[in-house]
């Protein structure tokens, strides 16, 4: 006597497999983090060692504005990659819009803080070791901004030109992803450099 053995047969629809683009943006965020870390660790190692002024204390301000304008960037860079899922461009332009603009902030921020450190104050990478830890962190934080703000840039003049659609959801929510991480690890350079450094 046979008996019938029911098999079921997978759909498509039982896993799903990820995107390329988020398993290379979570290894790529995998690799940066751990560069981040050694750059926060040699900062926390190497503060008030300085044998020579000036220190976090003399020269720091906290950088409020700044700060507040990247954090709200990833709200803004969140409607924008919804506003494209539900195929409003027009919307999705005026959000990446305010992402750029909110990180151009940012930019000219540590731009003008910059040059305050080094013309007013005569902070240099090279002139002790709180210049260059200080120098070296935030510098590798803001050229990962200038990546991101390239990166949004051409997706707001490609929107603007009428060359993405709703089919291009997922590409920019992998650059979002990356611009949250960006924003994430300024909350720990702040906390680090601006509020325990000093």
């Amino acid at each position: 006597m046979s008996t019938a053995v029911a098999v079921s047969h997978s759909t498509e629809d039982d896993w799903k497999q990820p995107s390329r683009g988020m398993v290379g943006m979570a290894c790529l965020i995998a690799a940066e983090s751990a560069i981040f870390i050694i750059f926060v660790i040699a900062y926390i190692f190497y503060t008030g060692k300085s044998l020579t002024g000036p220190t976090p204390r003399e020269v720091l301000d906290l950088p409020i504005f700044s700060t507040v304008c990247l954090l709200s960037s990833s709200i803004t860079v969140h409607f924008a990659v919804h506003q494209l899922r539900a195929g409003k461009i027009g919307q999705c332009s005026a959000w990446l819009a305010g992402t750029v603009l909110l990180g151009g902030i940012f930019i000219g921020s540590t731009a003008k803080e910059w040059y305050e450190l080094i013309y007013h104050h005569g902070l240099t990478i090279r002139t002790n070791l709180f210049g260059t830890t200080f120098y070296s962190l935030v510098g590798l934080h803001a050229s990962h901004v200038i990546a991101g703000l390239i990166m949004l840039s051409l997706a707001l003049i490609f929107s603007l030109q009428g060359k993405v659609n709703a089919h291009h959801a997922e590409r920019l929510e992998v650059l979002s992803v990356y611009w949250h991480f960006v924003d994430a690890v300024w909350v720990v350079v702040f906390t680090v450099v601006y509020v325990l450094g000093r």
